[in-house]
């Protein structure tokens, strides 16, 4: 099979204007059949087009030449390129999560034990100042409003009523809560994509559509599924093709049909079920949520990143204005959570301050601003994606009703299922569908009484009415399989 296609990509080479399948057993001296399952293959490895002779007869023609999609030093490289972008996208968000993870809890548990130590040196220092006569203020003006706020939360952590006090049911929904780390993942990076398996359903749904309509299909009706240009849906109908066992037919008007005989025969048909064709039923790309978090979970996020921001920025400020100017008398005191980490880190480093300012002031700080940089610009840009994926899911939705019913059409009297179906700028984007599927067939344009523009697709009209003549000729047996013959189990 290896050799007879590089014979016919040979001798495709050789006809630089196209060829028919016939050009091709005549160059070749391959049988017909050989060749007609071979052709679509090669338009797909190497981006050929379709053309339909006068005659009826199908031209394959390359006017982007042999480079191969699949094989050579440059597809080698693209699917290279490919596997270690696939790699770097799976590993740098993991090792990213771990790292938001102990950034986010790390300080806030850092910045949680500095403050209730420095109170706590602080109440002592002045227990003993007030036991020795002293007037207890320590060389820092007594307690500012910083410490003030710390023992105010703390002293309300120690007053909070004990579990014994909550009912069972209470304890038991605390235990169900979603857990911190998905909680924050979910924040910043926010939900998996809801339209991941979208290639692999839009596959599914097409082949249940051939095998449910006599194993044929057209562009048009391939247009529906995936929503994509018409350039694009041949080159990617001829890629199906390639990969099911399918081949471009030619009706006696003249359209070009794709027939799946290696696909088409079942157990049990949706035509042997339901006595008609199966209708067109496109998927809907699903709409991205910003957080499947509650609205207090996600609250509490933003406290604890605000908490290690403000304490970053207090820390910052500090080794910035204060610097190496702290007295022997307030080191001793450290009755101000700055004055009590640099009294620790002067027995351990040379310039504390420095040391006070990166590790507790720059980092914290930019990590906080990062914390809340990363969901900003993820929610307009899902905000965007999901404007896309509701004209996406319109531009399937009007082909299938422009299909069902091509004449008279007026897209603006279409009823939008959802609001997955309906854009902002609805207008803009009915206008983009017109233009889209007008590529396929150049509608005649009229207005209505209202001036409303009324769209007539002849030409695919014709094209619906030869498909299906074309499918009321297809032998109905061709469509089932036969009775058992054989069973091994007897």
């Amino acid at each position: 099979m290896a050799d007879d296609y590089s014979k016919i990509v040979n001798s495709l080479k050789r006809r630089s204007k196209g060829a028919t399948a016939a050009d091709i057993c005549a160059l070749t001296a391959l049988p017909l059949s050989t060749v007609n399952e071979l052709l679509p293959k090669a338009a797909d490895e190497f981006r050929g087009h379709l053309r339909v002779t006068q005659s009826g007869e199908i031209l394959y023609y390359f006017p982007n030449g042999f480079s191969s999609r699949y094989r050579g030093l440059g597809a080698f490289l693209r699917k290279a390129a490919g596997k270690t972008v696939s790699f770097i996208k799976k590993a740098l968000p993991l090792l990213f999560k771990i790292w938001i993870m102990v950034m986010l809890v790390g300080y806030f548990v850092l910045f949680l034990a500095i403050a209730l130590a420095s109170v706590f040196i602080s109440i002592a220092a002045k227990s003993g100042s007030r036991d020795s006569g002293g007037s207890g203020d320590g060389g820092f003006g007594g307690l500012g409003l910083f410490e003030l706020l710390i023992r105010i939360w703390f002293y309300s952590e120690i007053m909070r009523p004990s579990y014994d006090d909550y009912d069972y049911k209470k304890i038991r929904k605390k235990k169900e809560k979603r857990p911190l780390h998905k909680a924050v993942f979910s924040f910043v990076f926010g939900e998996e994509d809801p339209n991941k398996n979208w290639e692999e359903n839009t596959l599914k749904a097409v082949i249940s559509f051939v095998q449910a309509n006599k194993g044929c299909i057209t562009l048009p009706e391939y247009m529906m599924f995936t929503g994509e240009k018409p350039l694009d849906a041949e080159k990617n109908i001829l890629a199906f093709c390639s990969k099911y066992g399918g081949r471009p037919e030619v009706t006696e008007e003249g359209a070009i049909v794709y027939q799946f005989d290696d696909i088409l025969l079942r157990s049990q048909t949706e035509f042997e079920t339901t006595g008609k064709f199966a209708e067109l039923s496109p998927l809907v790309r699903r709409l991205k949520i910003f957080s499947s978090n509650s609205k207090k979970m996600n609250i509490a996020l933003i406290l604890i990143n605000a908490f290690n921001l403000i304490f970053g920025s207090y820390f910052l400020f500090n080794s910035i204005s204060t610097g190496q100017l702290l007295t022997e008398l307030q080191f001793k005191a450290a009755s101000k959570i700055y004055g009590f980490v640099y009294y620790f880190l002067d027995m351990i480093a040379v310039n504390p301050h420095i040391l006070i300012g990166i590790i507790l002031g720059v980092i914290p700080l930019a990590f906080s601003v990062f914390f809340w940089l990363i969901p900003s610009i993820r929610y307009f840009s899902e905000k965007k994606e999901n404007e896309e994926e509701k004209f996406k899911n319109l531009k399937r939705f009007c082909f299938g009703k422009i299909w069902s019913s091509p004449n008279k059409v007026d897209i603006k009297k279409i009823n939008h299922p959802s609001e997955e179906f309906t854009p902002k700028n609805l207008e803009e984007a009915e206008d983009k569908i017109i233009k889209e599927i007008g590529a396929v067939s150049i509608p005649e344009v009229e207005t209505d009484e209202k001036g409303n523009f009324v769209y007539s697709f002849k030409h695919l009209e014709r094209e619906k009415q030869a498909l299906e003549k074309f499918r009321a000729s297809i032998d109905a047996d061709k469509t089932q399989i036969g009775k058992t013959v054989f069973d091994s189990g007897d």
